[in-house]
């Protein structure tokens, strides 16, 4: 009885190690490495659930090769070690597409740490799919034929901004003030160097980096604004930072224009309020208000219902992932080397309908901007559920948006 138990429990766990087999050959998975805890886990949180949501749309016409794709979320709390283990976490699992975003100095470990891995085991290659970690380094001096970039880049949107900031003459004097990491000295670098070539009189008359998720309240960064005589605030502060600003900033009246990369729900336009009516400015892709297309604006309604407190925050993730699925596709294959191939050069229709193209010299997503202002009036699509949300005032074209790269990239031997 005892020799027939432990028959009958050892071809259950071979059934069941088959059957766990059979759904791993029918299911191709995505690595999703970013916060989902701490500070910043309102972003992460969000960002995986566009993943998902766009893995979805994908599955319900049928996915890609006949395989279905699955996002899987790994928490790195914001720490570039800790993105790290996670990292071998999801080679070990053998997982070949990792997607990250939240944080430039995360990006800067992963893709070097990729690409180390990538030399030493030609079997077990990863490509590092970045929707959102902006630092140009990343697709300029520090580039690597196995890292992709599916956002503008933070020079593209400060040379979109400074454009913007030139149009209006009451502003002459900016203030910058960001997050006190490569990308928030990025973008301090860029309004310094663009303001001026769009106007000879806009120049930055102040610039202040802070301890990235560190700062409980923001309201001394707010008088140091006040003081310093500026026109308008440039900021690239995202996640918990660009809410302590946007409240510090509604709580003292600050009452100047904003310029932002980050401005926009995760709970930022609720704090921003009616404070920032016409006053707060988001560069970005996509389109919110109008949505440009039905299809886009349905799946922003379907979104909505599949999560009432959550919205779309980064449309880049579905050129992302759709861009991914378009190379897996073309190359018939999940190799990473065979994928990266299909990408470089690709040409994608978003869903709200811009064209856009992956550069092959840099790995870098060539594609339109649009500058829009946080209003309560003509929204179809708000923010936080506030009643507040982003209508477009300009679009900036890809030949303006587009900058020359340094990258000189090694590519791989087959």
């Amino acid at each position: 009885m005892k020799r027939n138990l432990i028959s009958a429990a050892v071809a259950a766990a071979v059934l069941g190690a088959g059957s766990m087999s059979a759904q791993a050959a029918d299911t191709i998975r995505m690595a999703f490495i970013d916060p989902l805890s701490g500070p910043f886990a309102a972003t992460g949180t969000n960002g995986l659930k566009e993943f998902q949501f766009f893995a979805e749309q994908i599955n319900k016409k049928g996915g890609v090769l006949g395989k279905q794709l699955e996002v899987v979320g790994f928490d790195n709390k914001i720490s570039p070690k800790e993105s790290l283990i996670q990292l071998k976490r999801v080679i070990g699992e053998g997982i070949q597409f990792v997607y990250q975003g939240n944080s430039s100095g995360v990006a800067h470990a992963l893709t070097d740490a990729i690409e180390k891995h990538n030399k030493r085991n030609p079997d077990q290659r990863v490509l590092f799919l970045n929707y959102s970690a902006v630092d140009p380094a990343l697709t300029n001096e520090k580039c690597n034929f196995w890292h992709f970039r599916f956002d503008a880049n933070s020079d593209m949107k400060m040379k979109a901004l400074a454009a913007n900031i030139a149009m209006n003459k009451d502003i002459k004097n900016v203030y910058v003030i960001g997050q006190d990491y490569s990308f928030g000295k990025a973008v301090a670098e860029a309004a310094t160097n663009y303001l001026p070539k769009m106007r000879s009189d806009l120049k930055v008359t102040g610039s202040e980096l802070h301890p990235i998720g560190k700062v409980k309240d923001f309201t001394p960064y707010i008088a140091k604004i006040k003081s310093s005589g500026a026109d308008a605030v440039i900021t690239g502060n995202w996640g918990a930072d660009m809410v302590g600003l946007a409240k510090a900033a509604a709580d003292s009246g600050l009452g100047l224009p904003m310029y932002t990369y980050y401005g926009a729900k995760t709970g930022i336009t609720k704090a921003i309020g009616g404070g920032g009516v016409n006053l707060v400015r988001l560069v970005h892709e996509g389109a919110d208000n109008p949505a440009l297309t039905d299809e886009w604006r349905q799946l922003q309604i379907e979104f909505k219902k599949q999560y009432p407190d959550d919205d779309f925050t980064q449309n880049r993730i579905s050129n992302a992932l759709g861009m991914t699925v378009k190379a897996i596709e073309k190359a018939g294959s999940t190799e990473p080397m065979k994928v990266a191939m299909a990408l470089e050069g690709m040409t994608h229709t978003a869903y709200w309908g811009d064209e856009v193209a992956m550069r092959a010299s840099d790995h870098q997503l060539q594609m339109p901007l649009r500058i829009s202002v946080h209003t309560d009036k003509d929204v179809d699509f708000d923010g936080d559920n506030s009643g507040y949300g982003l209508v477009t005032e300009a679009t900036i074209p890809t030949e303006i948006t587009s900058l020359e790269s340094t990258c000189k990239m090694e590519r791989p031997k087959e």
